[in-house]
């Protein structure tokens, strides 16, 4: 059953300076605050015998235990970078009851409003092509992302790099999505089902984008193709995008490496463009200097002329007067 992400209140609430002792493992974390909730429950940040720690607590055991196999899966991915690092899993007894829950590392930076509100307008272009680049490694290893959204990113840093830090839309490649979040569906503006493949991530990476140009999500009001096309082609931040982004959005991708490359090459001729109108300025700002040498050069050349003229001129008068007298 599709599970739509919704910020319910979860059955198990914990706050600012309550501590949660493993069952099993015996590992004990203090809650300082919590990070965010969604379908499958709540994230918090905690103090741990490592240092500080991000904790997932959920009232659904099955959608726990999901989530620690796909972080288990992402450790075994080459450069460890799909997602935080698994540090402990196990269950929290209170009030007669289990909470089961998970340990994860904490990523401290910006969310990529955040980000994106201190850095100039190339930094989209930039996140999007990193963020290709971790959904193909996902893609390849079997997996899409599912509930992509800015929420679920962050930019960690230096260098300026983009994580994700949570995984619970994460489903195996031809299942039906299991979370996600309207804005970011493909299947709420009629452009394709919610089945898990590709296309579907980089609808969604398409999206992402959409949404830091207009950061306000607005709601479907005609037909979804027409009206995202209408927002693509009048934003100043998706102008250099377009094609690509529209291509994005109608599944016109085959791989996440397709739309990547294509990224990666229109970002570079746009750089070539830039350093190649850099050139023709200088070229002409040369250009305008030579001639205004020249007609300095002229100018100083007619007036040594003229000087020249005057003294052969007056010694000319001289040797007429004196062959008078």
């Amino acid at each position: 059953m599709m599970k739509k992400n919704t910020q319910k209140g979860q059955v198990f609430k914990l706050h600012p300076g309550d501590v949660i002792s493993g069952k099993w493992h015996r590992n004990e974390y203090s809650i300082i605050r919590e990070l965010g909730s969604g379908a499958t429950g709540t994230v918090y940040l905690a103090s741990g015998q490592a240092g500080k720690v991000a904790v997932k607590a959920g009232h659904d055991s099955m959608a726990i235990i999901s989530e620690v196999n796909v972080l288990k899966h992402f450790s075994r991915v080459q450069g460890k970078i799909l997602g935080p690092s698994l540090i402990d899993v196990d269950d929290y007894v209170v009030n007669g009851g289990q909470v089961p829950f998970y340990v994860m590392e904490y990523l401290k930076g910006e969310s990529l409003f955040q980000f994106m509100k201190n850095h100039n307008e190339e930094w989209a272009g930039i996140l999007l092509v990193q963020l290709l680049t971790d959904l193909s490694m996902l893609h390849r290893a079997g997996w899409v992302f599912g509930d992509l959204k800015p929420d679920n990113l962050l930019v960690v840093g230096p260098p300026s790099r983009i994580r994700w830090i949570d995984v619970g839309g994460t489903t195996q490649i031809g299942r039906s999505i299991k979370e996600y979040t309207e804005f970011f569906d493909r299947g709420y503006w009629g452009l394709g089902t919610r089945k898990a493949e590709p296309s579907y991530d980089l609808f969604s990476a398409c999206m992402i984008m959409v949404n830091l140009a207009v950061p306000s999500r607005f709601e479907k009001k005609k037909e979804g193709r027409q009206q995202l096309k209408d927002v693509v082609r009048s934003s100043p931040l998706l102008s250099n995008y377009q094609t690509i982004l529209l291509k994005g959005l109608y599944g016109k991708y085959q791989s996440a490496e397709e739309m990547r490359n294509e990224l990666v090459s229109s970002l570079n001729n746009k750089g070539r463009g830039k350093v190649s109108g850099a050139s023709q300025t200088s070229v002409g700002s040369r250009r305008s200097t030579h001639k205004k040498v020249i007609k300095k050069n002229k100018r100083a050349f007619m007036f040594e002329t003229v000087l020249l003229g005057s003294f052969l001129f007056i010694v000319y008068l001289f040797y007429l007067i004196s062959q008078t007298m």
